[in-house]
Order: structure tokens, then C-alpha cells, then sequence
């Protein structure tokens, strides 16, 4: 679910009659140029609001955030501080946006913004994760953070989109191993490029980079001589994406060395097909 004024707004019915309250109480007067100190906590609200609407949310957040220092306990506090956290996100502001978000999960956990709360911190690792060369403790963070909304309010509206981003991340953490896995083939690495193809097939076998991962394996284990290993490989890439381009490489690089896809040895791979695939537990 996108980020936006509109779907904040949806969610004040808790502060429906104040909130038009203080809408009028805006529209009856200028005080645009008031200090702060000056107004109260439903007009300090709207104007950090209006600064939202005027692209200026770097302006709101020290807004919102002054609500709770002039009115500590309001409600317009508590709603000034996930407005905070959404104003910093708004800005680009990661690092702020996730410590107000996660200020309001510590003093309001049972409040009706705490999903949209928990959801926003997540938001604040995983929208920075769109680049694979990153660092990635922040596709980690995003993952941990997202399950959290998931697993502690999987009725509210933002369940869904986290399950979504979930696998995004997840794929996302699959594509750098890969990344790194081709750097090691195309320079000779093969044990080092084998063992990042074995972690997509191992721990990220829901994920897109499955077919590839297998038939690199393909091409590693023949670098490296172990025929075996190779022909499994191929055996479990013809069980489950024999329609793939991938399929076909590997099938040309098995046959080519008169070697066939199939169960081949006690390697890791037959094991995975035995068990997995044709329901041999061992």
C-alpha cells in the first residue's frame, strides 16, 4: 500500500470530531504566521499538514514534532508523532522517519495507528534497498521488519503489502548472490561461484533465480569435474523448469560431454531430488 496523505486521512476516524473542528478553525482564521506557541494542537496539526500538501514535509515534521513538546498529552500528540515519522519519509528522511515510527510502537503499542506505525519503519529499510551492489544488512532489516507486520497485525490493511515487499526482498537478497556467484564463474572462482549458486537453490528456492542457479551449477560442477554434482543439477532442473532457456543450455553442455540429466551419486542435489522431489525420505 503507497504511502500518501489520503490514506492517512482514511484512517483518522478515531479523531473524526476534532479533526473537523480543527478544519474550521483553520478555515476561520490566518494564522499562518502565528509562532507555534501561539496556537494550539489541533492548528499546529493542520498546519503541518498544509505544509505536507505544499511539498515541504521536511517543514512538518519539526511541526508535528512540536506538537508533542506544547501538548505532550493530547491526542494530537500521539498524532503528531506517526505524522512525524510519515513527513520524514516523506523527505527521504530514513533514519528519522523509523526512530519516530518507532517511538510511537513504544509508547502507543495498542493504538489503532500501530500497524501503519510498524509498517512505516519497515518502509524506512526497504526503500533503500532497490540498488543490489548495497550493502545488504538493509534487505535483512527490511525482511525482519516486514515479517513484524505480518505476523503481529496480519488483519490490518498493511499486511498485504508487507507480504509483498517480503518477497521482493527476498528475491532481491537471491539476485546478489547470483550477482556475486557470475563474478566468481566468469573469473575462474568455480568452488567460490558453486557455493553462491547452492545458496539460491538451498535458501531461496521460491524465488525467480532458482532456474539459473541450477544450471550454474551445471556449468561450475563441469569447471570442477564433478560429473555427478552436474548431471543432479540438471536432473532437478528438468523435474521442475524443463521449458526454461536454462534447461536447454544445460542440457547442451550435459549431452555435449556425452553425460545425461540425471540422478547421479550421493551428493547434495540427489539428496534434494530424492527427498524432495520423488518423496524418498532417507
Amino acid at each position: 500500500m503507497p504511502v500518501s496523505l489520503d490514506n492517512i486521512r482514511r484512517r483518522t476516524t478515531g479523531y473524526g470530531a476534532a479533526m473537523a473542528l480543527a478544519l474550521l478553525a483553520a478555515c476561520g482564521g490566518d494564522y499562518a504566521g502565528a509562532p507555534l506557541d501561539d496556537l494550539s494542537a489541533e492548528q499546529i496539526y493542520q498546519r503541518g499538514e498544509r505544509q505536507i500538501e505544499q511539498g515541504n514535509p521536511d517543514d512538518a515534521a519539526y511541526t508535528f514534532g512540536e506538537i508533542e513538546r506544547l501538548y505532550p498529552y493530547s491526542e494530537f500528540a500521539q498524532r503528531g508523532l506517526i505524522m512525524q515519522a510519515y513527513a520524514y519519509h516523506r523527505d527521504a528522511d530514513y533514519e528519522n522517519s523509523r526512530a519516530s515510527a518507532q517511538r510511537f510502537l513504544d509508547f502507543y503499542p495498542a493504538e489503532q495507528d500501530a500497524p501503519y506505525a510498524a509498517y512505516l519503519l519497515a518502509l524506512s529499510y526497504y526503500d533503500q534497498i532497490d540498488d543490489i551492489g548495497r550493502d545488504q544488512g538493509l534487505t535483512f532489516q527490511a525482511l525482519q521488519a516486514l515479517r513484524a507486520v505480518i505476523e503481529n497485525y496480519p488483519d490490518s490493511e498493511y499486511a498485504r503489502s508487507s507480504i509483498l515487499k517480503f518477497d521482493l526482498a527476498f528475491d532481491h537478497l537471491a539476485a546478489k548472490e547470483m550477482e556475486i556467484g557470475r563474478y566468481y564463474l566468469k573469473r575462474g572462482h568455480y568452488a567460490a561461484a558453486a557455493n553462491r549458486f547452492r545458496t539460491v537453490v538451498e535458501d531461496f528456492q521460491t524465488t525467480i533465480h532458482t532456474p539459473e542457479a541450477l544450471h550454474r551449477l551445471v556449468e561450475t560442477y563441469l569447471s570442477l569435474g564433478l560429473v555427478d554434482e552436474a548431471q543432479s543439477a540438471g536432473a532437478i532442473l528438468g523435474h521442475n523448469y524443463r521449458s526454461t532457456e536454462w534447461y536447454e543450455s544445460s542440457y547442451a553442455q550435459l549431452t555435449g560431454q556425452g553425460l545425461s540429466p540425471e540422478v547421479s551419486g550421493d551428493n547434495w542435489l540427489a539428496s534434494i531430488y530424492r527427498q524432495v522431489l520423488r518423496g524418498e525420505w532417507l
